[in-house]
């Protein structure tokens, strides 16, 4: 209980600072609510983001995503497969803890546990070792250059409070509740802000942690977040002054949002692909029409997909022309990024009938489809309009839109990858393109931690030999040679089907001043109220 009591006193004695120095509070909203505490339990951008205020890495992220020191206070490699990471001194924990090497110890042995999200990543890294309290070593299998970008994401966890409270393992979100599960509902990290109220779904209250080691620019001494579903009434909360900030806000009110008074519309593009998924790993597809088979191990059906799927239109009818149609499964913010290999897939619905027909299907087939509802901008209605275009050339699509604590425990590792066809984003935390290889394209290997939201279960063994090449290679020709050969051969075989960048979508009060990261992270580090 040791958090309770620490949190409740400091809550106690910035009530008190409140009345005598007008506390600044930051009250904002997101269309879906973090999915746990856990900051091992998920592999999800906006939980993490919203964690990092909370915890923290090694390292981590400026406003411009630039790679600053965080726990770390610098780092260096001692040859290709060692890295030495000096710690900073004098860091507290929220529950008055200090910080050491053991804790990052501890937090890379729990990262690597059965129901950790944060598998892939922490795997990256083979051995560690303490030098002293304030110095480790770690060792990879090969060299990996992006090492020190992936450490930003693998938050660092108390031992003591984690033994404590039996929380040594990772826990999955649906595990909230459980007695091995009480990192899922608590927290104590390093971070700036301190979870002081937690109803999920409903609201979030952190206040400022006085014994925080940095000096952030942020003059905000309590955060109110509140998750609101429908659009519609993020703007309208954003417009009567409830909330300083909604995120993110339909594309198509932008125009009335800049004309509103105290409020404007922040855009941009954001490092996140949406795509589609299809199953070709389950012999039978689930939720189809088609028994004792599976329509998307055929090439010419994943092909059909591609063609009868209008990305112009959904940028012109559904973003209202703010997205940039891909042929990639990475944007171009991410490393590694070649703009002469994004070729989206042309519109041709005529080809599409014909090589359904060529598979055995001339008169289409049903099969189901799952989307979160709360999640991407306009996810449910990029949803809609697939549905509606594979439609009109005979497929028949049952879809299931749900908020995304549903949705992502249905199709993800934990709920056994239950989804026939698929609609998902992808933000690289390290902002380099291996993340996508290793997380989504390699083959799914439980042993190599390879391929973990790889939902569909494609794979192509060459795509494995280039993701540890990709891995490797410091020569920047030679990996991008193998980036590209990768790209190429994801994209004949229509292993995934790449929408869009969407676009960043923040109402924003002008009493506010906040950093729009192109990951779409609120880092309230960044925030300064003014008023």
């Amino acid at each position: 209980m040791k958090l309770r009591t620490f949190a409740l006193a400091t809550v106690a004695a910035l009530a008190l600072g409140a009345t005598m120095a007008q506390a600044k509070t930051f009250r904002y909203a997101f269309q879906g609510d973090a999915q746990s505490l856990d900051p091992h339990g998920l592999n999800e951008t906006f939980s993490l983001g919203f964690l990092g205020n909370v915890y923290e890495g090694l390292t981590g992220y400026d406003a411009k995503m630039n790679l600053i020191p965080a726990l770390a206070v610098k780092w260096e490699t001692v040859n290709p497969t060692t890295w030495r990471f000096y710690l900073r001194k004098g860091v507290k924990f929220h529950n008055g803890s200090d910080f050491n090497a053991d804790d990052v110890i501890f937090t890379w042995k729990r990262a690597t546990s059965t129901e950790s999200g944060q598998k892939a990543r922490a795997s990256l890294i083979t051995g560690m070792k303490k030098i002293d309290d304030y110095t480790i070593e770690m060792t990879t299998a090969g060299p990996v250059p992006t090492l020190a970008r992936e450490l930003a994401w693998l938050y660092i966890m108390d031992k003591e409070w984690s033994t404590e409270h039996n929380a040594t393992e990772a826990a999955k979100p649906s595990a909230a509740g459980r007695e091995n599960a009480w990192a899922t509902t608590h927290e104590n990290g390093t971070g700036p802000f301190i979870v002081v109220e937690r109803q999920p779904d409903v609201k979030t209250v952190m206040k400022r942690f006085p014994g925080y080691w940095g000096k952030p620019k942020t003059n905000v001494d309590e955060v109110v977040f509140t998750p609101i579903k429908q659009a519609a009434t993020r703007v309208a909360a954003l417009l009567s002054g409830q909330i300083d900030l909604a995120y993110p806000v339909p594309v198509q009110d932008w125009n009335r949002i800049n004309k509103a008074p105290g409020v404007k519309a922040l855009t941009g593009p954001e490092a996140r692909t949406i795509f589609l998924g299809m199953d070709q790993a389950r012999d039978e597809l689930t939720n189809s029409s088609v028994k004792g088979k599976n329509p998307f191990k055929d090439i010419r059906v994943r092909e059909a997909f591609a063609h009868a799927i209008d990305l112009n239109a959904i940028k012109r009818a559904i973003m209202r022309g703010a997205s940039w149609p891909s042929g990639l499964m990475w944007a171009p913010q991410v490393n590694g990024y070649n703009a002469k290999m994004n070729t989206p897939y042309k519109y041709d619905p005529a080809k599409s009938k014909k090589l359904l027909a060529e598979a055995g299907y001339p008169d289409g087939f049903t099969v189901g489809m799952d989307c979160p509802n709360n999640r991407y901008v306009n996810d449910e209605k990029i949803c809609q309009a697939v549905a509606s275009m594979l439609a009109k050339v005979g497929v028949k699509v049952d879809l299931l839109a749900q908020p995304k604590s549903k949705y992502f425990a249905k199709v993800t590792a934990s709920g056994g990858y239950n989804t026939p066809f698929y609609l998902l984003g992808w933000t690289p935390g390290s902002m380099d393109v291996h993340n996508v290889f290793m997380n989504l394209i390699a083959c799914r290997n439980k042993e190599r931690n390879m391929g973990k939201y790889n939902i569909g279960g494609y794979c192509n063994k060459r795509i494995d030999e280039l993701t540890d090449l990709i891995a490797k290679e410091t020569d920047p020709k030679k990996r991008q040679a193998y980036i590209d050969e990768g790209a190429a051969i994801l994209h004949k075989e229509f292993g995934y089907l790449p929408l869009h960048q969407q676009p960043l979508s923040w109402g924003v009060s002008e009493k506010v001043s906040v950093a729009q990261r192109a990951d779409n992270v609120m880092d309230i580090r960044n925030v300064v109220v003014n008023k």
